[in-house]
């Protein structure tokens, strides 16, 4: 759920760049996590994996694709497109369903399939509707969906690969933020609020991502994508109700479209679950 409100914290941001952001992000995350994991005793057990050639490449793709969908969702929530963000959201689930079913043998009945289908008609009408192919919407879906199966295929668990990934990418969020940044002090804000906002970008970027690490490790891959419809709809009535961003008859029916997508899933999961 607190994924689904971010955009309004990542609206008080909006006095730094997308990128620094998000370096904050990496930064902040990493310095939250060391102790934690120390504290877990995962710390040996981290550094000894990544001696390993193949835990090394996992983590660092998945860090790469986790950096480049944060770098992509702020840039469009402080352009004014988090209905686009919440679209592609509501997208992603359905490919975990259908990487599920291609990667790890998760199979779905021909209703949930029909569902799965729907939704990708709705996502179709978004191009009428918004006189534009919502390539936003498509990359967060593609780029969170296959950072879900690459932390479902990588060797550490939740918190050793979330801080593996922050670790490995960091050098490259302090050299962004020293190259771009005027002063040192630019790159936090100014004045006590602003700081503090910088900072708890760790905390509200950890917390959310420790759960989904330990989430996709533990249950199926299609039922992570039943509870991820949570996040885009509480981000779709901020950027429809907080934000005022267009909302057409034609785009208001490719979200209808979406949802039927979902009632149906989900009403097929459930009484599967009960039969």
């Amino acid at each position: 759920m607190l994924w689904g409100v971010l955009p309004l914290y990542w609206k008080q941001l909006a006095f730094l760049p997308p990128a620094t952001i998000v370096a904050q992000r990496m930064l902040w995350s990493l310095l939250l996590l060391l102790p934690l994991l120390r504290w877990r005793g995962e710390a040996r057990s981290l550094l000894a994996a990544l001696r390993t050639p193949r835990a090394l490449a996992w983590q660092l793709l998945s860090g790469l694709l986790l950096s480049s969908n944060w770098l992509l969702y702020v840039w469009a929530t402080l352009h004014g497109r988090i209905l686009e963000g919440s679209l592609g959201y509501y997208l992603n689930p359905f490919f975990n369903m259908l990487f599920g079913a291609l990667w790890f043998g998760e199979r779905h009945s021909r209703m949930q399939l029909a569902a799965i289908a729907l939704a990708l008609a709705g996502v179709a009408l978004q191009v009428p509707a918004v006189g534009r192919f919502p390539w936003v919407a498509i990359t967060l879906a593609l780029s969170f969906a296959l950072y879900g199966v690459v932390r479902k295929r990588a060797p550490l668990g939740a918190l050793a690969g979330l801080t593996a990934e922050t670790a490995l990418l960091a050098p490259l969020a302090l050299i962004w933020l020293l190259v771009t940044s005027p002063t040192p002090a630019a790159a936090f804000g100014i004045g006590g609020v602003q700081v503090l906002l910088v900072m708890g970008t760790g905390l509200v970027t950890a917390v959310p991502l420790l759960c989904f690490g330990h989430a996709t490790r533990s249950l199926r891959l299609s039922t992570i994508g039943i509870l991820q419809f949570i996040g885009p709809s509480l981000q779709f009535l901020i950027g429809w109700r907080f934000y005022h961003e267009e909302m057409t008859h034609a785009r208001l029916f490719s979200f209808a479209i979406i949802w039927l997508a979902i009632a149906i899933y989900a009403a097929t999961t459930l009484r599967a679950r009960h039969s």
